[in-house]
């Protein structure tokens, strides 16, 4: 018969030569590849500036994307919902939401082209921690986005832009 029973000593015993294994352990280093500029390369290859813009990513996840606020989900910048913004008039738009990085390349033409716009309107800051959950949580996956919403501050649009905004915007303009 085996006996199951430990005492606290042989249990502590076990753990620090556990511990003493664990602390010896020497793996070999992890080749990590991403995508860089349209192809897979080993990212220890990848020059200084790439590398850097590398640790600056944030993952963006399914799950986290998939919750939202309210009962339907956001609508995806399409074009059946560019043409239906082109449909939307300045009265029916009440304010709007863009999500920026600082490290963006399109953002700055959008924070212009809205600065300009004449409504109440909130700049959310994708590189924070509060900012990612929102972009997550209304399911924006690239930056600039813009969400407009109407008076009862459901989503009507969604522009990532100047071209898409200009047609949620400026309807009359968009058609000619």
């Amino acid at each position: 018969m085996i006996n199951t029973q430990r005492t606290l000593s042989q249990v502590e015993e076990e753990i620090k030569a556990v511990q003493a294994e664990l602390a010896d352990v020497h793996g070999t280093q992890t080749e990590v590849y991403a995508r860089i500029v349209g192809y897979y390369r080993a990212v220890r290859n990848w020059n200084k500036g790439k590398s850097d813009e590398y640790k600056l990513r944030k993952m963006f996840t399914t799950e986290a994307s998939n919750r939202f606020d309210g009962d339907e989900a956001p609508v995806a910048v399409k074009k059946e919902v560019k043409a239906e913004a082109a449909k939307t008039t300045s009265g029916d738009i009440a304010s709007f939401d863009i999500f920026v990085r600082k490290t963006c390349p399109n953002c700055p033409p959008v924070k212009e082209y809205m600065s300009h716009i004449n409504l109440a309107g909130n700049m959310i800051d994708v590189d924070t921690e509060e900012g990612l959950s929102k972009a997550a949580l209304m399911g924006v996956f690239a930056a600039p986005t813009v969400i407009v919403y109407n008076s009862d501050h459901k989503e009507i649009a969604r522009g990532h832009n100047v071209e898409e905004l200009t047609a949620i915007f400026e309807p009359a303009v968009a058609l000619a």
